[in-house]
C-alpha cells in the first residue's frame, strides 16, 4: 500500500480507504488510486486481513477425486458460499492420501468449516471432529454425532427404481452393493425390502462391490462368466451409483449384450456424466445443487450461531428414465 501511496501521490489512510471502498475519497482520487495499484500489479491480500480480525472466512470441503457427484456438489457449493461472503478451499481424498490428511490440511489453512462429501471415517472419528470445528456431512447420516448432515432419502430413492423395473416386468433383478459408500446400507436394505414386497425373494440377489466404475466392470464379468456356464443373466441391473452402473455398461456392450434389449441397467446419482452417454443412463436423481446450498447454510448459520444442536437435511430423490431400462426379453 506505500508503493500504491507514493506513486499515487497521496497518504496510506487513504489508499486504505479506497481498498476498503469506505467514504473519505473523492472519485477521481478513487479512479488514480485503483490505476495505479492496477499497474503495479498490487492486490489486497483479503486472507491476511481477515486473519488479523481473527477469521477466515472460508469453508473447507474434503471430496474424493474421480467421483462425478462430488464435482457436482462442489459446482453447487461455490456459489452458495460466494452469496454468504465465504471463500471455499478444496482438498482432495486419492490414493495414499486418506480423510484425516485432506481434513487436517484444510484446518491447518485455518477453514472455519469442514463440509465432508461421502465421509467414509468411522461415526466416532466425525463426531471427534465435530468437537474441534463446524462439520457437515453431505451424502452419510451420523446418528449421534455433534455434526450437521445433508442427505437424500435412499429407501426412497431405490422403491421408486424397483417400482420401476417391476412395472416393466422384471423378475430377476440383481443388485450391486456399493460396500461401505455414502447410502449404500439404506440401498442394500430397501433393494431386499423391494424384492420381498413384489414376491420376487427367491431371485434376490446382492453382488458385492463399491462406488467405482471397477465394481461395474467385475459384476459384469461375473454374470458373464456364469451366463457362459449356464446362468441366464437377469434382466435388470440396480447398480450402487451411477459410476458402477458406467463400469457395467461397458462390459456388457462390449460382450454383444444389447441394453435394454436383453438386459435393464438403472444408477444411483443422477451426476453429470450419467447423461452424456451414447445411451443416457435410468438413475435414481440427487438434487446435488439442493444439498450443496443447504451444506454450506448450516455451516454458516453455525458458525453464526454458536453450537446449535445438530440439524439434518433429507431430501427427496427422483427417477430419471432415459434409455437404459425396458421390458425384459420376451415381454
Amino acid at each position: 500500500m506505500a508503493d500504491v501511496a507514493e506513486r499515487a501521490g497521496v497518504s496510506r489512510a487513504l489508499v486504505s480507504i479506497v481498498f476498503r471502498d469506505q467514504p473519505g475519497a473523492s472519485p477521481q482520487t478513487r479512479d488514480r488510486v485503483l490505476r495505479v495499484a492496477d499497474e503495479i500489479g498490487y492486490r489486497p491480500d483479503s486472507a491476511a486481513r481477515l486473519l488479523a480480525r481473527g477469521r477466515s472466512r472460508t469453508l473447507g470441503v474434503m471430496f474424493t477425486l474421480h467421483q462425478p457427484f462430488h464435482a457436482d456438489l462442489v459446482e453447487g457449493i461455490y456459489p452458495e458460499a460466494e452469496r454468504l461472503g465465504y471463500d471455499v478451499l478444496l482438498s482432495a481424498t486419492a490414493q495414499g492420501r486418506d480423510e484425516t490428511k485432506a481434513v487436517e490440511a484444510l484446518l491447518g489453512h485455518r477453514c472455519e468449516a469442514v463440509i465432508l462429501l461421502g465421509p467414509d471415517a468411522q461415526p466416532a472419528d466425525i463426531d471427534a471432529l465435530g468437537h474441534r470445528t463446524v462439520v457437515v456431512s453431505v451424502g452419510r447420516p451420523v446418528p449421534h454425532a455433534r455434526v450437521d448432515s445433508v442427505h437424500t432419502a435412499e429407501g426412497k430413492g431405490v422403491r421408486q427404481a424397483m417400482e420401476h423395473l417391476a412395472e416393466l416386468g422384471h423378475r430377476r433383478i440383481v443388485h450391486i452393493d456399493g460396500g461401505r459408500g455414502p447410502g449404500s446400507v439404506e440401498r442394500r436394505r430397501a433393494y431386499r425390502a423391494a424384492m420381498r414386497r413384489h414376491g420376487l425373494e427367491p431371485e434376490l440377489r446382492v453382488i458385492p462391490g463399491d462406488h467405482t466404475e471397477r465394481s461395474g466392470i467385475d459384476a459384469g464379468r461375473l454374470l458373464l462368466d456364469e451366463r457362459d456356464h449356464g446362468r441366464p443373466l437377469p434382466t435388470a441391473v440396480l447398480a450402487g451409483n451411477d459410476r458402477c452402473a458406467m463400469g457395467l455398461l461397458m462390459t456388457l456392450t462390449r460382450a454383444g449384450v444389447e441394453v435394454p434389449r436383453d438386459l435393464s441397467v438403472v444408477g444411483y446419482d443422477d451426476s453429470h456424466l450419467s447423461h452424456l452417454m451414447p445411451i443416457g443412463l435410468t438413475t435414481v436423481r440427487q438434487d446435488a445443487v439442493l444439498m450443496a446450498e443447504y451444506a454450506v447454510r448450516f455451516a454458516v448459520e453455525r458458525l453464526g450461531s454458536g453450537a446449535p444442536e445438530p440439524r439434518e437435511a433429507v431430501l427427496d430423490p427422483k427417477l430419471t428414465v432415459r434409455g437404459t431400462s425396458g421390458p425384459p426379453p420376451g415381454v
